[in-house]
């Protein structure tokens, strides 16, 4: 029987405009539509506010700024709120449809203190300076901005990010302290330049902890998605192959995250992917163990849950990521979910895919990838047989991942 993952397909990568699953939605830029333009003799354009461009010698930069594209964001939340979802039966929820979804569900659940900040011990602001605006919010609490003035010069200042985790309703404390401390165990252990610095944990006055980390201007990967519809192919490129860089390494020190996905990959301003919270994260190795342990559960968001989470006692948590990296590479090549949900029955666009990776014709997003090289990875990748999926490592060995050219800044971390 044909496997699509097999296929050798001579489809050519020949540059014309693919086809779109989504049409595309205005550019958080007052530029044009964002493209891998040229800039003449390397220079960069003379568009300010262009996120992404291709020098003469081939390299590439990205420029990210988080103010327009959340003015963006906010603009379309308040042209939205008043329609239906309006995604075609046929295909899968957009990003954006999902993210409207969810902010009609969190109007009332928002944090109300927009201007506060915690509780802020002598020792946190003595470090890290000052808590002030909020960045993110979720279950877990919320994320703001320290400002630290420069010693070395008062002009300029230092910005942190720093995450407040509250205790969940019934936890008791000492739950609550094993399971920060066990995060912050993992996450500050990692030095890698595609994953986040974690720099500290504190408790602020009330006794919540507060964790420290860089703080990356770029946002996330998420709004960068949604305010862009979808990404041209050398900048998802770039981003994928950083991804798998900071998976590979996270897999070699034993420790697989179960819970990757857009929103979990924040961007530095020059395009520096950095993969964070662990709070799912699982120690599948010990330093002194040759063999994983395998691991049991289902854990994650949604569409990024690879499939043998549902159906199998036991299974290697490294493949599960790998399946996520494979789900968000075309998150951002399409602007859409490939599925709800990985399940047989359950989900009759992931059923379709189980039909079509089998057929010659394959699986029409997957097939609207021009490269044969790139299909065949994101093929394997979503491999429904774990035992059969490519690992991180063989994943940047692959052709077609060997040939990316990753932005300086993301080889860097910067």
């Amino acid at each position: 029987m044909f496997i699509r993952s097999q296929a050798t397909s001579p489809v050519p990568d020949d540059g014309k405009p693919r086809p779109k699953a989504l049409a595309r939605q205005p550019s958080e830029k007052k530029s044009p539509a964002p493209s891998a333009r040229q800039a003449p003799n390397g220079a960069k354009p003379d568009e300010p506010h262009r996120r992404f461009w291709v020098a003469d010698d081939g390299a590439h930069e990205h420029l990210l700024r988080v103010a327009k594209r959340q003015q963006k964001l906010k603009d379309v939340l308040r042209s939205w709120f008043d329609k239906k979802d309006g995604h075609a039966e046929d295909q899968p929820p957009s990003l954006m449809a999902d993210w409207i979804t969810q902010k009609r569900s969190e109007q009332d659940k928002a944090p109300t203190d927009m201007k506060g900040g915690p509780m802020q011990s002598h020792t946190l602001v003595q470090k890290y300076g000052k808590c002030s605006e909020i960045i993110g919010h979720g279950a877990f609490g919320v994320v703001r901005i320290a400002h630290k003035v420069d010693v070395k010069d008062p002009k300029r200042e230092q910005l942190f990010a720093v995450k407040e985790f509250h205790q969940r309703p019934g936890e008791s404390d000492k739950r609550y302290q094993k399971r920060l401390t066990s995060e912050f165990c993992i996450s500050s252990s990692m030095q890698h330049p595609n994953v986040i610095q974690t720099l500290d944990l504190l408790k602020d006055e009330k006794g919540d902890y507060c964790e420290v980390m860089e703080y990356c201007a770029g946002g996330d990967l998420y709004t960068l998605i949604l305010a862009s519809t979808t990404l041209e192919v050398a900048e998802a490129d770039c981003f994928f192959k950083q991804l798998m860089r900071g998976v590979e390494y996270i897999h070699e020190m034993g420790v697989s995250h179960r819970d990757l996905k857009p929103e979990n990959l924040l961007l530095t301003q020059h395009g520096a992917i950095k993969i964070t919270d662990f709070g799912n994260g699982e120690c599948f190795r010990m330093a002194w163990e040759k063999q994983a342990h395998m691991t049991a559960g289902v854990c994650g968001s949604g569409p990024y849950i690879a499939p043998e989470e549902y159906v199998s006692e036991e299974f290697d948590p490294r493949a599960v990521d790998v399946w996520a990296c494979g789900v968000i590479y075309m998150a951002m090549r399409t602007g859409r979910h490939l599925w709800r949900v990985a399940q047989k029955g359950e989900d009759e666009f992931f059923t379709r895919y189980l039909e079509d990776r089998r057929e010659e014709s394959g699986f029409r997003p997957i097939e609207v990838l021009r490269r044969a090289k790139c299909r065949n990875v994101i093929y394997s990748i979503l491999d429904p047989n774990p035992t059969r999926r490519l690992t991180a490592h063989q994943v940047l060995l692959s052709e077609w991942v060997k040939d990316v050219k990753i932005c300086v800044s993301g080889e860097q971390g910067f």
